[in-house]
Order: structure tokens, then sequence, then C-alpha cells
């Protein structure tokens, strides 16, 4: 039930923000939760900006953060990498951002299509160069080099409509190359389980929030947790006559989700 939700999951773009402004109830939303003694987590598959990226963007909104809040798709693709290929050189088609905090895990990283690669890694890259889609190309008709993208979103969600994110990247890849990538951002399951054990939390007191329904809703479903869908990116009520990732819950907008989980936890205690 949602009065008994303690740990929420956020996604990010077309969630609880757009480009660089925050929706009206975030702020409000964020700070019940740790008034209540909850905590926020930040489960974005914007894989261009860093966790100390974000914690920076937060401040600019007056919020609060500690980088293991923010369980980003670049982080989360960090960690598979240095479980995979410790010691080995990748390619990284991705941000500046994103390819310093591939390093910070160790990592040789290249944009050339160089001998010793082992595994071309692809990002949400606002970056993008023909000449990185080339030599992403040369390495995947190497059967021998892996494959592996941060996230399977198709685009992302901007002030004016949308953009193509790593999915839609990946996509033009695969019709060139035939590859299709190692996906580790959500869906993945991963992501809610790293938050879980942070915070030592139970299924039931776990809400994963988010705009899409394949990406957002199907992670929180795989986890076995609640999740609730907002109208403001790229999901609407229409989505819903036909998909397999149907969320418990469905609110208009960020604002209309804190007003409902407020009313909820004020009726429990028998205000």
């Amino acid at each position: 039930m949602l009065k008994d939700k303690k740990y929420f999951l956020f996604d990010i773009d077309g969630t609880i923000a757009i480009d660089d402004r925050l929706y009206d109830g975030s702020k409000e939303l964020i700070e019940y939760i740790g008034k209540i003694g909850g905590r926020s987590f930040y489960i974005t598959n914007n894989s261009t900006k860093s966790r100390k990226d974000y914690m920076d963007k937060f401040s600019k909104w007056n919020i609060s953060t500690d980088a293991d809040q923010f369980i980003t798709a670049s982080y989360a693709a960090c960690c598979y990498l240095r479980e995979q290929y410790k010691g080995r050189k990748l390619f990284v088609l991705g941000t500046p951002s994103f390819a310093e905090e591939v390093r910070s895990f160790g990592f040789e990283v290249t944009e050339q299509a160089e001998k010793d690669v082992a595994c071309v890694v692809v990002g949400f890259d606002r970056t993008l160069r023909y000449d990185k889609i080339e030599s992403a190309c040369e390495l995947l008709f190497r059967p021998e080099v892996d494959y592996v993208g941060t996230n399977p979103d198709y685009r992302c969600p901007t002030s004016y409509g949308f953009v193509p994110d790593c999915g839609g990247i990946c996509e033009m890849l695969k019709v060139t190359t035939g590859r299709t990538p190692v996906y580790v951002g959500k869906p993945n399951e991963r992501i809610v389980a790293i938050c879980m054990e942070q915070a030592g939390a139970s299924p039931e007191e776990v809400l994963v929030i988010g705009d899409r329904l394949y990406t957002d809703i199907a992670c929180g479903i795989r986890a076995g947790v609640e999740t609730a869908l907002v109208y403001t990116g790229e999901a609407g009520p229409d989505d819903l006559k036909d998909t397999e990732f149907m969320p418990d819950y469905t609110f208009e907008n960020i604002r209309e989700l804190y007003e409902a989980f407020r009313a909820d936890r004020q009726e429990g205690e028998g205000h």
C-alpha cells in the first residue's frame, strides 16, 4: 500500500524534472520522504552525467543529496564492466563525463578502433560524432569484441519533445552491424537491488516511480516491488491499454503522487 512506502526510487527525466526545470511537487515530496524517515534514490537511465554531475544539478534546486543516492545507468554499467573486464581496454561511445566515470573504475578508455579493445560500451551520447560511430562499427564487426549498452531507452524527454537516447543509438548500430548490446540499466532489476541493499529495505517499503513503461515500470516489476507511473514524460493513459508492464499506481504528475501519499499516511495515522 502507498502509505507503507519509505524508499522511493525516482526516474529523473520526465518524472521529477525536465531539462533543468524541477516539476511542481518534486521538492515537496522529496522533503516529505526525508521528514518521515525515508530515503529517495534516483535511478536514471541518463548516462550523460556522472553522480557528481547530478549532485551539482540537484544542489541548484536546493536539494541536498549524497552520491550513493544516484544509481545511474552509467554507474551500474561501470560496476558491471569492472566485474567482467577488469584491466582491459574499452571503447566508449559516450559523453566525456561518462568516459571519465569509466576511467575512474580503473579502465583504459579509447575512441579508436584499436586492436586490443575488449568491449564496445555505448551510452546516451550528446557529443556524438560520425567518426565515433564508424569506429564502433569497425569494432562490432569483430566477433571477439563484446558489446554493452547503458540503457535501452529509444528517446529521452526534453522541453520540446524527445532526442535519441542510448537505445536509439544502439538501434542505428544494430541495423548496420546486426549486433545488440547487453543492457545494464533499467529494466535490469539489478538497479533496484542496489538501492534495496543499501537501504536495508523490504519490498513492501519500496516504490519505483517513472514515466516509461518498458524501462521504469518493467524494472520495478522484475524486482518484485510496486510501481507508479506519472504522465509527464513518455507514457500516457492510452499506453496502458496494451502493455505487459502495468503499474500499480498512476498519477497525472508528481504533485498528485505527493498529495496521495501524504493523505494515505495521515489517514493511516488517524489524522
